[in-house]
């Protein structure tokens, strides 16, 4: 059948779905058995925008289908479950932040051997490449937001009651044993097989727990070096960029010798599945990137693309990181949904920050992302207001004046 004229002047036009895969599918089918996960990317399993901005409820699958599981609901009572964060000064509210518990005090033991650890991890016997390697933990080491994160949740999952595993088939499985899981579960080397919070600390899952933290700051400090020698970045933590210091080639090759070390580190926690999961993430990394470089006009004013990005580049690898506690369960898909959006709203303000902090404050360039051609939450939400930007957005801001004229709209 033909399409008329009306029904073509009808058809609502469909938006722009930008596809961040870098493997084919037949590649990826090729990979797979049936031992294997077959891992759903974590921006479709849970929704970000509201329906209004353009977002949608996610399909039910495998990935995201115990969210509401009942596990989480019982057990101690949760007093920050009513918490409003419009009650608390800077949001509109008169509560200071600084009554919530400090995450970073939470964990301060934990992560006080982080650093020197780290460092003798990425030794080497090439002392230009351990110097390079060594760069970001010993001088420049910032937050350690991450590594924080991954030993949080590790604290809050010693808490959560052990569920018992269900099957594809929505049937409870014998031996604890679930679909995949099965052939990556690591074994608990605890009395009781159960880890508790008074047995966590000092155990053998809490020294994994915190080699992963480990694992996930030098992949992303891997990603940061990288990422500067494509963005020709001459700053980064407040001091100069790797290949500043050194040479483009040898902040290659640190950032390739640190992707190396973290995943024969990543091999040695002998837990298949957390390999397939941190393998997923360091994949998502690549995407993002992709993504970002390779971003067609129509792309850079949706929010929804905006999202997507931010999710492969940044919020992947946290998520993934927060899923690797505890997999196959109601626990791991609140683990995955906490970290998916914790990731996205670090991306968020620090795009926010971009704009309205000093690069003293940053660590790195104000206003990077205009350089970069970057259209980022402040810019796409000023866009929707003043259409006069949206050429500029489109354009990357690459004729003379876009970044100013960006800046006093």
């Amino acid at each position: 059948m033909s399409a008329t004229a009306e029904d073509v002047s009808t058809k609502k036009p469909e938006k722009f779905r930008p596809n961040p895969v870098v493997v084919s599918a037949e590649a990826e089918a090729l990979s797979h058995s049936e031992t294997t996960m077959k891992l759903t990317p974590s921006y479709e399993l849970f929704q970000m925008l509201a329906q209004e901005e353009g977002g949608s409820a996610p399909e039910t699958v495998s990935g995201n289908q115990l969210r509401d599981g009942s596990v989480l609901k019982t057990g101690q009572p949760d007093d920050l479950a009513e918490l409003q964060l419009s009650n608390y000064v800077g949001c509109g509210g008169k509560t200071k932040i600084e009554t919530l518990p400090d995450p970073f005090k939470m964990v301060e033991k934990e992560l006080q051997p982080f650093s020197d650890s780290i460092k003798e991890l990425v030794s080497t016997d090439q002392p230009i490449l351990s110097m390079a390697a060594k760069h970001f933990f010993e001088k420049r080491h910032g937050k350690r937001f991450r590594p924080t994160i991954v030993q949080l949740v590790a604290k809050a999952v010693a808490a959560a009651t052990p569920e018992q595993t269900i099957a594809d088939d929505n049937e409870p499985m014998k031996d604890g044993d679930s679909g995949w899981q099965w052939s990556g579960a690591s074994v608990v080397e605890v009395d009781g097989g159960v880890i508790t919070p008074d047995n966590h600390q000092g155990s053998e899952v809490w020294r994994r727990q915190a080699q992963l933290g480990q694992i996930v700051e030098m992949i992303h400090v891997a990603s940061l070096i990288h990422d500067d020698v494509l963005d020709e970045a001459d700053t980064r933590r407040g001091g100069e960029a790797v290949h500043k210091l050194y040479s483009n080639k040898v902040a290659v090759l640190a950032g390739d010798y640190l992707l190396a070390r973290a995943s024969v580190l990543l091999a040695r926690l002998e837990n298949t599945a957390v390999v397939q999961i941190m393998a997923t993430a360091l994949e998502s990394l690549v995407a993002g990137e992709i993504m970002q470089l390779k971003s067609p006009p129509e792309s850079l004013l949706e929010m929804e693309s905006y999202l997507r990005k931010s999710y492969y580049k940044t919020a992947s690898l946290i998520c993934y990181a927060c899923r690797s506690h505890a997999y196959g369960s109601t626990v791991a898909t609140a683990c995955e949904e906490f970290g998916f959006h914790l990731g996205l709203a670090y991306q968020i303000q620090d795009d926010i920050l971009d704009f309205t902090a000093a690069a003293s404050v940053l660590g790195k360039p104000a206003l990077a992302d205009m350089d970069l051609g970057l259209s980022t939450a402040p810019i796409l939400y000023a866009a929707q207001e003043n259409k006069s930007l949206r050429p500029l957005v489109m354009r990357r801001f690459k004729k003379k004046g876009d970044k100013q004229t960006a800046l006093e709209a």
